[in-house]
């Protein structure tokens, strides 16, 4: 599963700074998703290929009141949300009050809570961090966000390792294919799943924001092992203003990560809108499978079903190897056929392909379209092999592959989704270059020993011209 990781700490002590560095950005990576307060950021950060998700929240004193008291009760429950709290200090300030009233509450919230000694460059971190220990936390992490230092090191102790990730797998307790359905408010994400379970298992009602947490379902059909994952909708930031609806935001972004196959939920009423490509956004990032699923395609005219299709064919061309169904959760139509896709998605996403198959499809590229010329030399693809799996990893070896276009890109990918038959799967290719052998070898002869290799090689080449002219004759 996908840590989550809550950054506190009063004003001013770094936490946008450490999030931006822990993300890869200057600002969130769903800085457009709707629910973003200013007093609160959600991005998504990578460290040796585990996926994780930050929380920047806002600044707290410690003794909050009025507006401020809700900000802080806000902040306490994205720390309930989260996995991992990292609680932020300065270094150069030294401890404060307020650093003592917030280590008092993330103790008594039971959290996994680590210190964090920010702003340590330009002095010594232990003498920095010397009275902070007082606040009695067991680990401590001394780390200078603006030049990125310490940062790594300190991920590397929080995260998980790839020894426990793949026991964590093994031991899931949702078991089979993981669908997630994701939606705006009020598109029917509950009642699509009622109808792909066949019973009444989640509240429906007609009013937007019902679902407030992700529900995992695991069930059995035709004696294939499924989980459902329900979640709350995402609506516009102007149109969020309940706080436990700002915290289900960070359940819809986990549960994307958990799923292997998501289910996007639009209204047909409403057509495709802004917010429907954000999410299409973030399931892409995170290299899901993605279905679509035009809802409440029932009662609709001939004229505004044409619009409605004509409108997602123009605007998710970019889509074109995600099916699309039109259906009706409330009725039932078109529902079924959603297994189908699924299990395609799913097939696709965890498919295992051989080394041989995928150079021999590398080559049959090739010989169709080369590979342009880079400086006078042309790019060489030498082989092809799997590198992961939801999403598949295709890696190609050769030269120059820095220097590939970004078109010859795509038509590796069309061509490789085209041969192998991937339904629904995004497909991430990795380019690597051989290194030359020769690049870094020192020249060590002396200046006599190079004297003499030049008129060797002179030499060489006038006994050649002789033997040849003397052939000729």
């Amino acid at each position: 599963m996908t840590p989550v990781i809550a950054l506190v700490g009063r004003p001013n002590v770094g936490k946008s700074t450490l999030f931006n560095q822990m993300t890869r950005s200057r600002d969130a990576l769903v800085a457009d998703f709707p629910g973003l307060t200013r007093d609160r950021k959600y991005g998504e950060g990578t460290y040796e290929d585990q996926r994780f998700i930050v929380i920047d929240t806002g600044g707290l004193t410690g003794a909050e009141e009025g507006l401020d008291l809700e900000m802080a009760r806000q902040s306490m429950q994205a720390v309930d949300e989260a996995d991992i709290v990292l609680f932020l200090v300065d270094g150069r300030a030294g401890l404060t009050a307020g650093d003592e009233m917030i280590a008092n509450h993330l103790r008594k919230s039971g959290k996994q809570a680590h210190l964090v000694v920010n702003k340590t460059d330009g002095q010594d971190p232990d003498v920095a961090a010397a009275e902070f220990y007082s606040l009695g936390f067991s680990s401590t992490f001394m780390v200078a966000a603006s030049h990125n230092r310490g940062i790594r090191s300190m991920l590397e102790l929080l995260l998980p390792s790839e020894e426990d990730r793949i026991a964590a797998d093994s031991a899931d307790r949702y078991p089979g294919i993981r669908i997630g359905i994701v939606g705006r408010p009020n598109v029917g994400k509950s009642t699509l799943v009622n109808r792909l379970l066949g019973e009444e298992r989640v509240v429906v009602y007609d009013m937007p924001g019902t679902t407030r947490d992700s529900v995992y379902i695991p069930y059995e059909r035709h004696d294939k092992q499924y989980t459902l994952i329900d979640t709350a909708g995402i609506r516009r930031r102007k149109n969020v203003s309940e706080v436990v609806e700002k915290f289900s935001i960070i359940k819809t972004l986990k549960a994307i990560e958990d799923a292997h196959v998501v289910i996007l939920v639009i209204d047909a009423r409403e057509g495709l809108v802004d917010q429907d490509l954000h999410l299409i956004g973030f399931v892409l990032d995170a290299g899901r499978s993605l279905v679509i699923a035009v809802n409440k395609w029932d009662g609709m005219d001939p004229e505004d079903r044409a619009k409605v299709k004509e409108q997602v064919k123009r605007r998710l061309d970019f889509l074109d190897y995600a099916d699309k169904h039109y259906i009706s959760a409330l009725h039932g139509s078109g529902v079924g056929v959603l297994y189908e896709s699924v299990d395609a998605c799913y097939e696709s996403a965890m498919a295992k392909w051989q080394t041989n198959r995928l150079t021999a499809i590398l080559e049959d590229a090739i010989s169709q379209h080369q590979p342009p010329m880079v400086r006078g030399r042309r790019i060489k693809l030498r082989y092809a092999h799997q590198g992961g799996s939801n999403p598949p990893v295709v890696v190609v070896h050769g030269n120059q592959t820095d220097a590939l276009p970004g078109s010859y890109k795509r038509y590796l990918e069309n061509t490789f989704r085209k041969v192998l038959k991937v339904t629904g799967s995004p497909i991430r290719f990795e380019f690597r270059s051989s290194e030359n052998p020769f690049a870094n070898k020192v020249d060590r002869k002396t200046p006599r020993q190079r004297v003499k290799q030049d008129n060797d090689l002179k030499a060489g080449r006038q006994v050649k011209k002789t033997r040849q002219k003397s052939t000729k004759r």
